[in-house]
């Protein structure tokens, strides 16, 4: 068995952009998109959004090390501070989808780990209500809150590349939330 290099999380400077990495699971289709925080901001900026496409003819464990391997590079590219992914939803009438989600979600959560990388699991209710003001928002209303909100001239199509910003948006703004309700102590005070 190969050691695995485990660092502690990553903690964004206060003073610089923390990048986020929104993530949307698929075993056909994993949707990504990446924004960036400004300190003392609420909206982030939008830096990238793509597709991972993998090959439905073959089996789910080839699919699975695929996707493992285009994080892993896309990571590495990056070089995200948190990685938002949405929390596993299962509907009563397809629990085989959930379960199918659910390994590709877990080499997201992995890859996330083993790279120290700060990891957020959002409720898809607190993401649609974050962009558009409904937990149940249709995917169509969640396509176009991205749009307008990144200044987008188009819906980002195909839907799982919108679904992923909205993950990271939604991320951004409860890191800037926190910071707002917990600032970072001012180092250049002298204290007496």
């Amino acid at each position: 068995m190969d050691s695995v290099n485990i660092r502690p999380p990553r903690t964004a400077h206060r003073h610089r952009p923390t990048v986020i990495l929104g993530i949307d699971p698929g075993l056909r289709r994993t949707g990504y998109g990446v924004v960036r925080l400004s300190p003392g901001r609420f909206e982030p900026d939008l830096v990238e959004a793509g597709l991972i496409r993998l090959d439905a003819a073959t089996g789910v464990e080839d699919r699975l090390l695929a996707l493992f391997n285009d994080l892993e590079e896309l990571v590495e590219r990056i070089g995200p501070d948190h990685i938002a992914v949405e929390k596993l939803f299962a509907h009563y009438k397809h629990p085989r989808t959930a379960i199918l989600m659910a390994h590709a979600r877990g080499v997201i959560l992995l890859a996330a780990k083993r790279k120290g990388i700060a990891l957020t699991n959002l409720p898809s209710t607190e993401v649609k209500k974050s962009l558009t003001g409904n937990g149940h928002a249709s995917k169509e209303q969640v396509q176009r809150a991205v749009a307008g909100q990144l200044h987008l001239p188009a819906p980002p199509e195909p839907s799982d590349v919108a679904d992923a910003l909205a993950i990271a948006m939604c991320c951004a703004r409860r890191t800037a939330l926190q910071a707002a309700s917990h600032p970072a102590p001012d180092r250049d005070r002298n204290v007496s």
